[in-house]
């Protein structure tokens, strides 16, 4: 009780005593880490709070902004904050993105709210009888009532819509940005691909429709929004292994997906990517660093992933006994120059 109580004034403090940065809406490259926990424990639901799954906290946030980061991904579930579709949002579980937003706006960095599903509810694919397409417009529009100001606060659609078709889940996405559009908002908006939003799929064809095709055409009338790519390293490019394939491979798959950003007039976010500490694999990572530094069809990125509950996962950011992870330095490549600050 006591340590809420002192983590509740220093975070008041903050946010008297920081200047209001946009960092979500000054056109500056983001760069930043998936700060993990949230979305943890999905088959349990709701789940326990800070047993099951868990949110940053302010200081957590300061540790990544000391290393250079401007922008976080907060992974969560859509069940948790929603838990019947059209229905109101939990209010114990949005109190909590509330406090990690104002976390956020006291320091002066970009939180992106990330629905980190899938493309389902509750094991039913968007689009299904079951999910119609608008559940997915009512969720961010009632999110939308709920974080007003884009200052600070990014809008991710949802996270890896493997669920779905990817000509299903364009469509799905147009129509939720075009939503919030019409209710007034002007957040920055990441819009990922269909699938896996794997980088190195991006030609791939999902029957007749590859995430090339199908956002070829994407528009926002406000044009604030990114097209967001996920790239792991991986041999099967899951994030799922602990080797990793030769850097000019990475390389070649960066250089395409920019020039499908470059030739549709696109820009492009690097939500997810990740390795583990070996050498191979930092050779990798070194490579989609390098591929992003100064190319101006990337407009950010966020590694995967930190945070306090992750323990001995490979690819994890979150500083040890023995400081920082090696994986830092090499992002320190991939972060924006000083004169783009």
């Amino acid at each position: 009780m006591i340590k809420s109580l002192f983590s509740a004034a220093a975070l008041v403090l903050a946010l008297l005593c920081q200047p209001a940065l946009a960092a979500c809406l000054d056109g500056k490259p983001l760069a930043g880490v998936n700060l993990s926990g949230a979305e943890f424990a999905a088959e349990k639901l709701p789940g326990k709070v800070f047993t099951d799954y868990m949110y940053p906290d302010l200081d957590e946030m300061r540790l990544f902004q000391a290393m250079g980061m401007n922008a976080f991904r907060l992974p969560f579930l859509w069940e948790r904050v929603q838990p019947q579709l059209f229905g109101a949002l939990d209010q114990a579980e949005l109190q909590r993105i509330k406090d990690s937003v104002a976390a956020a706006s006291s320091i002066g960095v970009c939180l992106i709210l990330d629905v980190h599903n899938y493309g389902q509810y509750r094991g039913k694919p968007i689009g299904s009888p079951e999910v119609p397409r608008a559940a997915l417009v009512d969720l961010w529009q009632r999110l939308l009532a709920n974080f007003k100001d884009p200052a600070n606060v990014a809008f991710d659609l949802m996270n890896e819509p493997a669920k779905l078709p990817t000509a299903e889940w364009a469509a799905t996405a147009q129509e939720t940005l075009s939503a919030l559009r019409r209710k007034g908002s002007r957040h920055l908006i990441m819009v990922p691909g269909g699938g896996w939003s794997g980088a190195h799929s991006w030609y791939a064809k999902d029957g007749a429709v590859s995430n090339a095709d199908a956002f070829r055409f994407f528009h926002d009338p406000a044009d604030n929004y990114m097209i967001e790519v996920h790239q792991y390293a991986d041999a099967n490019f899951s994030g799922t292994g602990n080797d990793c394939v030769e850097p000019a491979r990475l390389s070649a798959i960066m250089a395409n997906v920019a020039l499908w950003a470059t030739s549709t007039r696109r820009r492009l976010f690097l939500g997810e990517f990740g390795v583990p500490a070996n050498q191979p694999c930092l050779a990798a990572l070194s490579a989609m660093a390098d591929a992003m530094k100064g190319n101006p069809a990337w407009g950010g990125w966020t590694y995967w992933a930190a945070g306090q509950w992750l323990g001995t996962y490979p690819f994890s950011l979150q500083p040890d006994s023995g400081g920082e992870r090696p994986q830092m330095s090499i992002l320190r490549k991939a972060m924006p120059s000083k004169d783009t600050q």
